[in-house]
């Protein structure tokens, strides 16, 4: 919780408790604590932001400040009512504050973690263009495949840049988003609030680079911004973090003029290998993905060598270029790793590969590649098989982690949205920000060992720091 609304819930309870005491006249001040309570409200909607989640601690405040006009007038020592009405009103107040009080601690501004890299961060938005492909999925027969992809990366300090917004386009995504966790859509408006570490177009910092890359793909109708913690913890640790809206794929995609694309099921494959046609669509689903990982790519060359005209000329190191991916994206880099020798290390969170064609699981994986896996027992069929034997039949250093007490939506910002976990889908019973710490950590040890070529002992064997990750290593 942000600090005023902590204070409204304190004064508050204090209120609660002396409206019904008698006061002694060295206490007589604690009569005026409701119109106290009423000017840090008010700093707090003009501070920290209304949020519907302290709703009940706004209506307690302005309750407490109507019965208490009478004291604060006269500057009584007695309370408002005496003795059996006393014990009630004094009783449904302390419910109301348990219940103002509780709601906002299950549902909080979810608070992205501390940076742990060095660097400040910067964030630029793009819209790109694949003149060479035409969009399978528009109805209209001239499209050409476009998307959407946000770059963080590090940059100098800058106050007079503005922060990045947690999620832009918020009146169009926050719907989308909703349907994706499956509540209602006031339920997240309080995202809104949420402060990034990113500032929009800050300088990029131009005497340590240039910097290895990192090209996130998302999930299954999920979205670009679905894991801003390891992008801000990437950039910031002296990465070109890039992250991609995959059209119809993508929960909602909006481009700069306005037009939206959302995840269309009507056009994608079912989650379950069961019809005849199944696989072939899911196929093309991925085969497209890992299709926008690599124009990325060429369009990260570009951006490097100033044909397209950014602050990020000559900051990207185009030799050194990882790609991780979760779920059906995790499918999609080790598609574009196996195709692309530009792919220099893959990371896979929780990854769907049933989508993958066989020949392609078949074939021995060149680069290293981290496979993570959560608990979840949604993967039926051959999806774990599949994993097994990219991990065992590896040609490169190959890692695979079991990560207990994680589940498959704990991949990405999720478990900071509420430490209630029950209230999220697939939320695992590990606390939300240690979740976060453990994913983001691997992570960057993984990426600094085979993209910087800093060794790290957590890729050596089990860690006693870690001790929910079960690891396993295939060293050829």
């Amino acid at each position: 919780m942000r600090t005023l609304e902590i204070l409204i819930l304190l004064l508050n309870i204090v209120v609660v408790v002396a409206l019904y005491l008698p006061l002694r006249a060295a206490l007589r001040g604690l009569a005026y604590l409701p119109a106290v309570t009423v000017v840090v409200t008010l700093a707090h909607l003009g501070v920290e932001g209304y949020r519907w989640q302290m709703a009940p601690a706004y209506l307690l405040t302005a309750a407490l400040f109507v019965v208490s006009l009478r004291r604060m007038r006269t500057g009584a020592v007695a309370p408002p009512a005496r003795g059996a009405l006393a014990f009630a009103a004094g009783g449904f107040g302390l419910v109301w504050w348990l219940a103002a009080a509780a709601v906002p601690v299950i549902l909080p501004v979810p608070r992205l973690p501390a940076l742990p890299g060095a660097y400040a961060v910067g964030s630029a938005l793009f819209h790109w263009t694949d003149t060479a492909r035409a969009e399978a999925y528009s109805a209209e027969p001239d499209d050409f495949r476009e998307m959407m992809v946000q770059i963080w990366y590090p940059a100098q300090a800058d106050g007079d840049s503005q922060p990045a917004p947690y999620l832009d386009n918020f009146d169009v995504a926050i719907p989308a988003f909703a349907d994706t966790l499956g509540v209602p859509a006031f339920t997240l408006e309080h995202l809104r609030l949420v402060r990034t570490h990113a500032t929009e177009n800050a300088p990029v910092v131009g005497d340590a680079g240039p910097f290895p890359v990192v090209i996130y793909s998302h999930g299954y109708a999920s979205y670009r911004t679905a894991s801003v913690a390891q992008m801000e913890a990437l950039a910031s640790s002296g990465y070109i973090a890039v992250a991609i809206d995959h059209p119809y794929a993508a929960a909602f995609t909006v481009f700069p003029d306005g037009r939206v694309t959302l995840y269309d099921p009507d056009r994608l494959p079912p989650g379950g290998r069961n019809e005849p046609g199944d696989q072939e669509t899911r196929e093309q689903m991925q085969a497209t993905m890992a299709a926008d990982v690599q124009y990325v790519m060429n369009q990260l060359e570009r951006l490097n060598d100033g044909s397209i005209e950014s602050g990020l000329t000559g900051a990207i190191d185009v030799e050194r270029i990882g790609l991780t991916g979760v779920s059906a994206g995790g499918g999609a880099i080790v598609w574009a790793c196996q195709i692309d020798a530009r792919c220099k290390a893959g990371l896979v969170q929780d990854g769907w590969y049933e989508p993958l064609p066989e020949a392609l699981v078949a074939q021995p994986l060149r680069q290293p590649f981290l496979f993570m896996q959560s608990d979840t027992d949604r993967w039926q069929g051959d999806n774990l098989p599949r994993l097994d034997a990219l991990f065992e039949g590896a040609a490169g250093p190959a890692f695979h982690l079991q990560l207990a007490g994680i589940l498959h939506f704990d991949f990405g910002d999720y478990p900071l949205l509420s430490p209630v976990n029950g209230l999220l889908p697939e939320r695992g019973a590990m606390e939300g920000r240690r979740t976060v710490q453990v994913i983001n950590t691997y992570l960057l040890a993984f990426f600094d060992q085979y993209l910087k070529d800093e060794p790290s002992a957590l890729l050596a064997g089990p860690s006693a720091e870690y001790p929910e990750v079960g690891f396993e290593a295939n060293a050829p």
